[in-house]
């Protein structure tokens, strides 16, 4: 990836939402690092018995901040490549197309989900509702919690792939 993120350290002093908002950055960036760096060949790669590709992890938490961010905070459409995909014919089409998509567009439409996310997030309280659903508060954990669970797979996929291991990148 082309893009890094940076995350600082917490303070003491910290809110609820500034502690939250940390979790996920530093998620983002976990998964930024394991599925970094990599060719074509090293995105499609699978490890037994599952099908799960980095590819088709990073084009599936691009989704998930578009989604996020569509249905919870702005209320917009979500535009290309979303608006295109039919997933009532196709439901992991995210997946199935992020394994064979070309690393370069994967990692743009990955910063760019986030970069939308980050920028929709800044302007809300936390108490604040959203448009539809949960607060602020929960949109956070929700969308931690998706990190946490595919961060752990990058972690078994990136291993297979060249042995990279480690909770964070070095600095």
């Amino acid at each position: 990836m082309t893009d890094k993120i940076v995350v600082e350290e917490l303070s003491p002093e910290a809110t609820e939402t500034e502690a939250l908002l940390f979790a996920l950055e530093r998620s983002r960036m976990q998964f930024a690092w394991k599925t970094g760096g990599l060719d074509a060949a090293g995105l499609s790669r699978t490890h037994p018995s599952s099908t799960m590709t980095l590819g088709g992890l990073i084009k599936h938490l691009a989704l998930i901040e578009d989604y996020y961010t569509s249905k919870w905070i702005t209320g917009e459409p979500m535009g290309a490549p979303w608006d295109r995909a039919d997933f009532d014919a196709d439901p992991d089409w995210e997946w199935r197309t992020g394994a064979t998509d070309r690393p370069d567009e994967l990692y743009a439409l990955w910063f760019g989900a986030v970069g939308r996310a980050r920028k929709a997030m800044s302007s809300i309280r936390p108490e604040q509702p959203s448009i539809k659903g949960p607060n602020f508060r929960r949109l956070l954990v929700d969308l931690h919690d998706e990190y946490a669970r595919h961060v752990g797979h990058a972690d078994l996929l990136r291993e297979a792939i060249d042995g990279l291991t480690g909770e964070d990148p070095p600095r």
